[in-house]
Parts: structure tokens; sequence; C-alpha cells
């Protein structure tokens, strides 16, 4: 149970995000699940709801109990990092607002977990999967859709929700565009003539009239295009062409970067270009060709090929 200064000293806090930094609402929903259930387990361990007062009180041992019973429930690493992330962006907004000191919270180290690396397509897998999702529905607009999606992932390095919140009001498309991400970061990036030419053909023949505030990519019925759809396109590509599972939209995003810093591309620009709030996060793009670098030098050094010499 949460008393009625913690629920107030959470919503509070979530209101200065939303004003702060926008967000996206299931962003919203886990990080108020998160920090609820710190509230809810602190008044399960000291045996009581916990008021605002109380929360200023908590320390790092409060932290690291709530941590261990995550994981004794089941939770990952990963999920438990996140939380964790959670509490202390409320904790620094609740110390300021209240007039505390945080710190003890704030020491709190996340559980250490292995990142995933992205797995971005070679530049001919990635042309071949654009061309061949054009060729995986009969009506000749919704394969022209599917196309358009995917080149704008590949071309400009959009998320596929990006792409999909495009509106009528976008187009004609000019030599960049602006795009709001997440976080509510907004960017520019540059268009590609590729992409505008297949957002372009998909517009010519799609059957719904283009509307300044309806969804620029259209569902069947007019309506806005599920993600699901194109994902599903991309798959029966995929599966036509041999590719790996890991062949996926998100994975033309990741190829975009990687194609881009193998070409020579700052990583501060690519950074720009993802909408990557922190560089740190772009810099996984370098290990990446790092082990792409590797894979050529094991593939085709004698000595790698245990030649001798």
């Amino acid at each position: 149970m949460i008393s009625k200064g913690a629920a107030e000293a959470l919503e509070g806090w979530l209101a200065a995000r939303r004003a702060l930094r926008g967000g996206a609402p299931n962003t919203e929903a886990a990080y108020r699940a998160d920090v609820a259930d710190f509230m809810g387990f602190l008044a399960e361990h000291h045996g009581g709801p916990q008021g605002r007062a109380a929360l200023a009180r908590a320390g790092l041992g409060d932290v690291r109990a709530w941590l261990a019973r995550g994981r004794a429930g089941g939770a990952g690493p990963r999920t438990l990092a996140r939380r964790l992330s959670a509490l202390k962006s409320f904790y620094r907004w609740l110390a300021e607002t209240d007039g505390f000191d945080a710190s003890a919270i704030l020491a709190a180290r996340a559980p250490k977990y292995p990142r995933g690396l992205p797995r971005p397509l070679a530049e001919e897998a990635a042309r071949e999967l654009l061309d061949t999702v054009g060729l995986q529905h009969a009506e000749a607009w919704i394969a022209a859709r599917d196309a358009a999606v995917v080149t704008l992932l590949y071309g400009c390095g959009l998320r596929i929700a990006e792409a999909l919140s495009l509106k009528g009001r976008d187009w004609p498309f000019g030599e960049s565009l602006r795009i709001t991400g997440k976080g509510g970061r907004t960017r520019l990036v540059p268009l590609i003539p590729a992409a505008r030419e297949a957002v372009g053909a998909y517009l010519r023949l799609c059957p719904f009239a283009l509307e300044r505030d309806a969804p620029l990519f259209r569902g069947a019925r007019g309506g806005e295009l599920n993600p699901r759809l194109v994902q599903k396109a991309t798959a029966q590509a995929r599966a036509q062409l041999g590719l790996p599972a890991s062949a996926t939209p998100h994975a033309l995003r990741h190829s975009f970067a990687t194609h881009l810093l193998a070409a020579g591309g700052d990583l501060r620009v690519i950074q720009e270009l993802l909408g990557h709030a922190s560089l740190s996060t772009t810099q996984g793009y370098t290990a990446v060709d790092t082990a792409r670098l590797i894979e050529v030098y094991e593939a085709a050094h004698p000595k790698a090929r245990g030649a001798g010499g």
C-alpha cells in the first residue's frame, strides 16, 4: 500500500518528467510501476505505508533489499537495472524538491549484464532485403508501402515507430526530415533520393487521399499502419533470401549506422542522425565494426586460417 504523500510525490515526478522531456506513454507506465513497486516494498519492509518524509529516510540497504526481492522473483539483470534507473531518477527529483541528501540511494549500483551488440546486415544483403520486401504482397500499393517504410529505416536510420508517425503534412519531403524520437527529442535527418522516390511511388498507388493530419502510411482500411505488418513482410523476404532471424526492420537501422561508420562517418554525427541521447549508445557500433573486421581477418589471413609459413 502506498501512502497519499508518496503517491503525490510519484505523480509530481512524472509530471515534471513529461514537462521536461515528453516521453512515450509506455516508458512512463514502466517508470510509474518501478517506483511504485519500491514504495510498496518499503511499506511491507517497515510495517506500514511510508509517507514522503519516510522516503527521504530510505537508505542503500532498502534499495539492496528491494533489488534482492526482485532477483528472487525472477527479474533479470537488465530489468533490475531499469528499475534502479527509474528509482534514481525519482530520488534526484525528490531530493531537489524536498531538500534532502539522496546520495545513499544514488550510490546503489545496478547489476551488470552483457549488452547485446547490434547485428547489422551486409550492404548487399540490406539492398536485397529492401528490394524483396516490395514483392511480398499481391496488392501493388501495399507492396510499395512496405518497401517505402523499410527504405526509410535503412536510408535514414529511423526507428519503425518514427517512420509510421509521419503524417500527410510531412509530404512532399524536402532535403531532410524533422523526426521526433524517444524522449520527445527532435532531430533533422538528411533524406536520400531513394527514400523520397520510394515514398513517392507508394503515394501514387495509395488508394486513400493524402490528408494533412492522417498517417502517411496507411493500413489496408485507411487507418494507422500496424508495425507488425511491416515486420511480417520483412520476415517473408528474409526467408526467401536465406537471411538470419536477426534481419529485422530494426536491423536496417543498425545497418544504416554501421555502414556509415565503415565509410568513415563521424561518431558524433551518427549519434545525431540516430537520435541517441548518449554517445555511449552509439559507440556500440564501433564494437560491431571491429567485430566485423576481425571476422574478415580470420577468414582471409593465412595465419588465421592455420596455413603454415
